[in-house]
């Protein structure tokens, strides 16, 4: 029986191999080292469990030089030795059976989190295409309201600019001031809504391009995303990005925020709409106005030059037969003065035969009929010149009469022709001018 002298190595692949350094050793004191034996304990339990039992020593004896104790070495049997085998055998049955079950596990677990992640992975590029699916659908439908706001706008920034110049060409024609001040006031108020309306569609706008380039952005990243796969050099390990949740949205609320700038546009662009109906409306009827009011100015113009041309031949007509009977009562005047001067000389002469004949002597100063002829000659002399002097101070009077008829006339005239300058030349002229229809309504 080759118990205790056979001693053979045990194979590798079940004890750990044993090193024989001396740095093993280290870190144990002699005491440590002393030899021990080892008992069985064969007492009533049956079963033999080997212990050992150290030999204490004096620390100041010299330790003997070890030596093989064949007597100790032989204490053993065989059945403790079966027995201790078959324990080991046992446990080392079940560490290879729990080995299995634990590769085995293993295995499927590793195929099983494989599976996962595969699946796990097609679903998030699945989710990712999706995702890039539906940021394209709101980038296209964002891109046709831009446009649709856009072009809404820039309607309506050409209408303003229309507007602009309507009230720049009321500026002429500021005769008819009633009908154009109301114009006026009605382009400055639709204006102002113009202006008000363009700065919510710009607000829009700016919206709707904030948007716009955010989903650009993240249709570039989630594009970039789906073609990751677990070939790409560019990946890498993020774990602390799983801890932390930066989300702003959920997909509800991201696709409410862009169904709310799309109504927002949509109600803008419909009171764009609107508006631009409204300040169409407006021009034609400020222009339908003021082209009717033009067209009375014009008319009542007409017909106050008409007036003021007759009234004005009427007084040249006037004037003239004034000049005539000037002139008449000129020569008349002259001549009452010729023909008093004319009675000068007789009534001198018959004068000058009275004066002589006071001058008979005695007897001789008779009142005979030469006397009475010259008396009576002498009185209708001087009743002629008292009529002439008469008839010429009434002439004179007459002659001053038409003067200042004459000058009433001259002042009347020169009114007249004043006025039909003023609203023949000037005031027709200037409505020459006048702004068209397509100028009223701002299209040149």
């Amino acid at each position: 029986m080759e118990v205790c002298g056979s001693l053979r190595p045990c194979s590798s692949g079940f004890l750990p191999s044993l090193t024989t350094m001396r740095d093993s050793y280290k870190g144990f004191s002699a005491t440590q080292l002393q030899p021990q034996q080892v008992s069985f304990d064969l007492t009533g339990s049956g079963k033999s469990k080997p212990r050992l039992v150290s030999v204490q020593r004096k620390s100041t004896e010299p330790m003997p030089p070890l030596k093989p104790n064949p007597v100790a070495m032989c204490q053993i049997t065989r059945e403790d030795w079966l027995r201790a085998n078959n324990v080991n055998y046992r446990r080392l049955e079940s560490s290879r059976r729990h080995a299995e079950s634990f590769w085995r596990e293993t295995s499927r677990l590793i195929q099983s989190k494989e599976q996962l992640t595969r699946r796990t992975q097609s679903d998030s590029s699945r989710w990712i295409g999706e995702r890039i699916t539906e940021i394209s659908f709101w980038r296209s439908e964002l891109g046709f309201e831009l446009e649709q706001l856009l072009r809404d706008t820039e309607r309506l920034r050409q209408v303003k600019f229309r507007l602009d110049r309507a009230l720049k060409e009321t500026d002429g024609p500021l005769q008819e001031v009633t009908v154009i001040r109301s114009s006026q006031e009605q382009l400055e108020r639709t204006r102002d809504k113009v202006q008000k309306q363009l700065e919510s569609n710009r607000r829009v706008q700016h919206q709707l391009e904030t948007d716009m380039d955010d989903k650009h952005r993240a249709l570039q990243i989630d594009s970039y995303c789906h073609t990751l796969t677990n070939c790409s050099p560019a990946t890498s390990y993020y774990p602390d990005l799983s801890l932390v949740d930066i989300s702003v949205s959920v997909p509800v609320s991201w696709v409410q925020y862009s169904e709310d700038n799309i109504g927002k546009s949509t109600s803008e662009r419909r009171a764009t709409r609107e508006l631009t109906e409204l300040v169409e409306g407006t021009l034609v009827a400020a222009a339908r106005d003021m082209w009717s009011q033009y067209n009375r100015v014009n008319a009542a113009f007409t017909l106050r030059v008409n007036q003021t041309t007759h009234a004005r031949n009427t007084l040249q007509q006037h004037l003239a037969k004034t000049l005539q009977e000037m002139h008449q009562t000129e020569r008349t005047i002259s001549d009452l003065e010729g023909s008093i001067w004319a009675k000068r000389t007789p009534l001198r002469v018959a004068q000058s035969r009275l004066e002589e004949r006071t001058h008979r002597p005695n007897i001789e100063l008779c009142r005979d009929q030469p006397h009475t002829r010259l008396l009576s000659e002498v009185s209708g002399l001087q009743d002629t010149v008292l009529s002439l002097r008469q008839r010429l101070s009434e002439a004179q009077a007459t002659l001053q009469q038409l003067a200042g008829c004459k000058s009433v006339l001259e002042q009347e005239l020169y009114t007249k022709a004043h006025s039909l300058f003023i609203d023949q030349e000037r005031c027709l002229g200037l409505r020459k001018t006048y702004p068209s229809t397509p100028r009223l309504v701002g299209y040149t």
